[in-house]
């Protein structure tokens, strides 16, 4: 495949199922070689595994690599990092997509839930991230976005693990943007303007009724990350973007 992309290489973690999956593929549509990197190797209760999403992705033409991954374990992510490197030569986009989902008031949320969200949706962005950086200074630039959610700034609908971890995120991004200006990266964040309904919402959303005009189709989250894929320190960078809001 062919398009603004090529010769570029991605890592979407979190890429089994859902918006990571439908941005791996448009990544891949759009030129990139793509690492589609998860702890999904085998399908379980939540369908979608890293094998069938590289599938999909070679059967239309373009390049993927089926990369295990646990974004909680430095080890597991290093070791994914430096099979895509070894496999395509480097890495110059990321998209730290990985992510659990616990919306339960925090007077009923469990300690190890508040945890799994801190481990999964911070900590393994962190972990992401960290073993990325380099890879993509070494290639003179490129782009790293984090998928969070609007949920972060909703603060009159309460509180719940899930928008916590993500504000960290959204914290860590911001500050990262103004260390890696120098060497050429461009680093926002990116979230759903409304609803997407994947598999993980279907599985961690509790049951909650989302009415059809707060519902998103993925492949606007999709979009909006071919956009910024395409940036470096010279565009867009440091900013927290709305999937149906964003312009350039």
């Amino acid at each position: 495949m062919s398009g603004p992309l090529e010769g570029k290489v991605a890592f979407v973690a979190g890429a089994s199922r859902g918006i990571g999956a439908t941005i791996a593929t448009a990544l891949a549509r759009e030129g990139a070689a793509v690492a589609v990197a998860a702890r999904s190797e085998q399908e379980g209760k939540v369908p979608g595994t890293i094998h069938a999403v590289a599938e999909r992705i070679t059967s239309a033409g373009g390049r993927a690599l089926p990369v295990p991954c646990d974004v909680t374990s430095e080890v597991s992510v290093e070791n994914a990092v430096a099979a895509t490197v070894s496999e395509f030569g480097g890495i110059d986009i990321l998209i730290a997509n990985a992510g659990v989902l616990w919306l339960g008031p925090i007077e009923s949320t469990p300690l190890k839930r508040w945890q799994l969200c801190l481990n999964v949706n911070l900590t393994g962005v962190f972990l992401v991230t960290k073993a990325v950086i380099p890879h993509v200074k070494a290639r003179g630039g490129g782009s790293l976005v984090a998928i969070t959610t609007t949920g972060v700034g909703m603060i009159e609908h309460g509180a719940n693990a899930y928008w916590v971890s993500k504000a960290g995120v959204e914290r860590l991004y911001l500050g990262l943007a103004a260390d890696l200006k120098a060497d050429n990266i461009a680093v926002n964040c990116l979230s759903p303007s409304r609803v997407v309904l994947t598999e993980g919402w279907q599985a961690g959303g509790g049951g909650m009724e989302i009415p059809p005009e707060m519902v998103e189709p993925p492949e606007a989250m999709a979009d909006a990350a071919v956009r910024l894929a395409q940036q470096d320190a010279g565009g867009i960078t440091g900013t927290i973007q709305r999937s149906e809001e964003l312009t350039f």
